[in-house]
């Protein structure tokens, strides 16, 4: 079993601070999934974030007012960060690609989404000098440390799974 991954909160608020574009390796213009809904709050905060899917680039799709590209090789420079939203399994491809372009895309850091980890990956990223996160959502960690994030509402009673009571609609109330 892979033993449990720490971030520190310095490290991961130094990364989104000094990053300013994003590959979004992944990245759908299906509103409903969640690198959708990531990639737009990243864009609402600053950030560029570049979509990395070789189907929507085949078809001449833009993401969220982004042209898509096929691969990493395609995203135009500078690249800071590479986020990756795709399995465990595809990360050592894509991380290997991230080493192969670091110089030429300036790129600083490979970020696996929550669910994603590859220990493989990892070392191979952080022996060519990048910063590595993995199983983490820049989204959230955003949130979290800029304090938007928080418990404030989760327990106002206002949102419930317990079924609300009612009070009888005028007239139809109990007979007595």
């Amino acid at each position: 079993m892979a033993s449990a991954l720490h971030y520190s909160d310095a490290l991961i608020a130094g990364v989104l601070r000094r990053v300013r574009t994003i590959a979004m390796v992944g990245a759908s213009p299906n509103w409903k999934r969640p690198s959708n809904f990531a990639m737009k709050y990243l864009q609402g905060k600053g950030y560029r974030v570049i979509p990395v899917n070789p189907r929507a680039a085949a078809g001449g799709v833009s993401i969220l007012g982004e042209k898509a590209c096929a691969s990493l090789d395609e995203a135009p420079a500078p690249v800071d960060m590479v986020d990756v939203f795709r399995g465990s399994g595809a990360a050592l491809g894509i991380v290997r690609e991230a080493i192969r372009l670091r110089e030429e895309k300036r790129i600083q850091v490979v970020w696996m989404q929550l669910g994603v980890r590859n220990d493989e990956a990892a070392a191979e990223a952080a022996a060519a000098g990048l910063t590595v996160i993995m199983d983490r959502c820049p989204k959230i960690e955003y949130g979290r440390l800029s304090g938007e994030l928080g418990w404030g509402g989760v327990n106002s009673g206002v949102i419930s799974s317990r079924r609300q009571r009612l009070a009888p609609a005028p007239g139809r109330g109990r007979q007595r």
